[in-house]
């Protein structure tokens, strides 16, 4: 379906822009003399623009129609991705940074509620076995293509390569969407519940990326940890008071997209971070090269990719829960051998084995939240999931980090100094198999109508 893969294309590319300043950012720091508190920003400013502003763009979605917010969060994205490629210095960079990370969160929640509105039955289960590949996958991609393109051509390729691709993607889509595809939803928009989720959530992720750099105990931490968990609470106050709220609270408390939400920060937090710290590892403990990195990280992307193909098919005969729970037990084991085993081809091949587990994992989480979805919610479920893939990736980069501690601006740690933060991800994936196997309804199914038995 030519329209899915235009769709998948632009996600990917949201994607890949996570994790693709991973290995580039040495190169940037250098090239534009970037101060050490200003080297973290380019890699997460795009993610607290994402995250932060995603509820907002699945609620606009649902508003005005998918098919009018696609082109619009395409064009900033692409438009933003030209500026970040001509940075001259900090601050264009960032500030180009943070303009990608609105164009996503508007595009991101409509390519996912078109999908949704656009297919049923088995080819929403495939579709969305594409969505988890795609998540998962790309993370790895980021770091292979970062490495690849650095040292090739120079960083400025990580952001040019979107630019072609977006405009290709912007001229396709309204040719081949139908024009007759549902275009809104009435309904007035909660302007003081999207403030409040948008700050909220945008000081939890600040706050999470800071105690990677500052430790968890920082005020520079703390203050706006403490201040997001109050804006959560005060955003939940308002929905309920609220006519026309930006979220139902009782969405999160349905099973299936409760057991979504769980997943997906599970997942992108053992896949980011163990990402981060696997490259930190192979660069800095075994001295390999940026593109070293990009090549070795290949396998690790095939496996994603294979672990969420093989999710899709399975998630139609096999129970969402047992997919589920054998797929953060692969996580748990792969975590576990590199861990224990030091050696680069230990490292790929542990990280390969959690990545498999991790791709099955991520179709599981958007086959749960997404399969009874229904065309006036389908952009805020859409937005709900990948709001937590962000909060996923913040939190995991936030803890591992830290259980590394000095090992990552250390000039030559050993490879012993990066063992906890493995460690750690292998308890954190056996405890959330156990978690799962209460938690994950037993069956998810995408009938004709769109409608799950549990």
């Amino acid at each position: 379906m030519l329209v899915l893969s235009l769709l998948a294309t632009a996600q990917l590319m949201l994607v890949l822009d996570v994790t693709v300043v991973n290995v580039a950012l040495p190169r940037i720091g250098s090239d534009l003399a970037l101060g050490r508190d200003s080297v973290p920003w380019v890699m997460t400013a795009y993610t607290l623009a994402f995250g932060g502003l995603m509820l907002l763009g699945g609620r606009l979605a649902d508003l005005v129609g998918p098919r009018r917010m696609l082109p619009i969060g395409l064009t900033v994205f692409t438009a933003a991705s030209l500026v970040c490629s001509l940075s001259g210095d900090a601050p264009m960079l960032i500030a180009g940074r943070i303009a990608q990370g609105i164009g996503a969160a508007l595009l991101s929640p409509a390519a996912l509620a078109l999908v949704t509105a656009s297919t049923a039955g088995e080819a929403r289960a495939r579709a969305l076995a594409v969505w988890g590949a795609l998540s998962g996958g790309g993370t790895a991609l980021g770091v292979a293509l970062g490495g690849l393109l650095t040292s090739a051509l120079g960083w400025q390729w990580i952001f040019v390569i979107n630019v072609p691709i977006g405009i290709l993607v912007l001229v396709a889509i309204p040719l081949l969407t139908p024009a007759s595809q549902r275009t809104a939803t009435a309904g007035r928009f909660d302007i003081p519940g999207a403030v409040l989720v948008t700050a909220a959530t945008g000081a939890v992720i600040y706050g999470l990326v800071n105690a990677g750099g500052h430790g968890w105990t920082a005020r520079s931490t703390l203050v706006p940890l403490a201040g997001g968990i109050v804006g959560w609470a005060l955003f939940a106050l308002v929905e309920r008071a609220t006519q026309a709220p930006l979220l139902k609270v009782g969405l999160l408390r349905q099973g299936p997209v409760a057991a979504g939400a769980f997943l997906m920060v599970v997942a992108t937090g053992l896949m980011v971070g163990g990402f981060f710290v696997g490259s930190f590892t192979l660069q800095r403990a075994h001295g390999y090269s940026a593109i070293e990195v990009g090549l070795a990280f290949l396998p690790v992307a095939v496996a994603v990719i294979a672990g969420a193909h093989l999710a899709g098919r399975l998630l139609a005969r096999v129970p969402a829960r047992a997919v589920a729970v054998v797929g953060l037990a692969l996580a748990a084991a792969g975590e576990g051998l590199v861990a224990v085993f030091t050696a680069p081809a230990s490292v790929i091949a542990g990280l390969a084995v959690a990545a498999l587990g991790i791709g099955a994992t991520f179709v599981t989480a958007f086959t749960a939240a997404l399969a009874t979805a229904d065309p006036d919610t389908a952009g805020l479920r859409s937005a709900l999931v990948s709001t937590f893939h962000e909060l996923g990736g913040a939190v995991g980069v936030a803890v591992l980090s830290t259980m590394v501690g000095t090992a990552l601006t250390a000039s030559r740690p050993s490879a012993g100094d990066f063992t906890p933060a493995f460690t750690a991800g292998a308890i954190a994936a056996a405890v959330a198999a156990i978690v799962a196997a209460a938690l994950v309804p037993s069956t998810v199914r995408t009938p004709g109508r769109g409608h799950a038995h549990h």
